[in-house]
Parts: C-alpha cells; sequence; structure tokens
C-alpha cells in the first residue's frame, strides 16, 4: 500500500512512559512521560508525520485495571502532551487480550497497525515502528514498516536501527525522515 500518508508508531511501556518493569501501569500516578519521547514526538511533528501509540495492555484481560481506565490514563496523557509540550498524537490503539488469546491485535502481529492503515489512510511502507522489544520490531516488520529499537547494545535485533535510549531516537529521525507534505 503506497497511498497514504506515513505514519510514526511508537510503542507505549518503555517508549512514551517509563517502563513500569514486570508490571502494569494501572493510573495516571504511575504513568511518567519520557522526556526522549516528547523530543522525538516534536521531530516527527514538525517534519508533518502523524504518530500513532500501539500497545498491548494484557492489564485489562487480567482484571487489574478497565479498558475505561485505560482510555483515562490515555486521555490524561494525551491532554498533558498538549497542555505541557503542545503536541499530540493522532490516536491511541491497544491490545486488551491475553497473549495465550493469539489475537490478531497482540503485537508481534501486526493488527494495529493495519487498523491504524484502514482508519486514516496509513502509507505502511514508508512508516516506522519505535519500540523497545523484538516482539515491537517483528510487529513493525509485518507491517512493512521501517524499525528502531531501544535496547542495550548486546541484546540481538533485527531492528533498522538500534539505539540504548529513547533519548536518541529523535536524532534519528530527524536524520533519516524526509519533510512529509
Amino acid at each position: 500500500m503506497n497511498s497514504g500518508t506515513p505514519c510514526i508508531f511508537f510503542d507505549r511501556d518503555g517508549i512514551v512512559n517509563e517502563s513500569p518493569g514486570p508490571g502494569y501501569v494501572e493510573r495516571w500516578e504511575d504513568f511518567h512521560l519520557q522526556p526522549g519521547f516528547v523530543a522525538a514526538l516534536r521531530t516527527v511533528t514538525a517534519k508533518g508525520y502523524p504518530s500513532v501509540v500501539i500497545t498491548n495492555q494484557q492489564g485489562v484481560a487480567k482484571g487489574l485495571y478497565s479498558e475505561e481506565e485505560l482510555q483515562d490514563i490515555h486521555g490524561q496523557f494525551r491532554a498533558q502532551l498538549l497542555r505541557t509540550h503542545g503536541v499530540d498524537v493522532l490516536d491511541i490503539f491497544y491490545c486488551p487480550h491475553y497473549a495465550a488469546e493469539n489475537c490478531e491485535c497482540r503485537k508481534p502481529k501486526p493488527g494495529m497497525f493495519f487498523q491504524t492503515s484502514e482508519k486514516y489512510g496509513i502509507d505502511l511502507s514508508n512508516s516506522w515502528m519505535i519500540g523497545d522489544s523484538e516482539g515491537d520490531v517483528e510487529s513493525g516488520h509485518a507491517a512493512g514498516c521501517k524499525t528502531i529499537r531501544v535496547c542495550a547494545a548486546s541484546e540481538k535485533t533485527k531492528a533498522d536501527f538500534r539505539v540504548e535510549h529513547i533519548d536518541e531516537v529523535a536524532a534519528i529521525l530527524e536524520r533519516e525522515l524526509e519533510p512529509c507534505a
């Protein structure tokens, strides 16, 4: 699919906000926006690209928080982005299912990319996925996107680019992205 606008996709936990470790962000007070994500989003926005957050949220299936509570966290996140930083994301897609359900929307499957493409006319072949797991890389590649993985230099990855910290992502995007009309 080459029609439409390219998009920059961001994983949530570990990229947009600080990773909660092995647990989950169950309430807004536990959601800590990463400055490196804001810098990357500003770069993307300045170059004319829409951005979408795609995230697995198995905590919903586990009953740790409801979809309404998750949507409240996402609403507060977007409000903070606008109020404090003057930027926003186009949308947030999430998979609320158990990993064992083998649904089409859970990364590393590319279902959320396809949902975004269908809803907004996104050109996935010229889009990018930024994540901190190999599942993020796999899902991005399965959707036809270029990928950036934030991980230790010692970790193996099939990502197109690797950085050790989210603070390094903006520089790659500044260098690699052509302005989007």
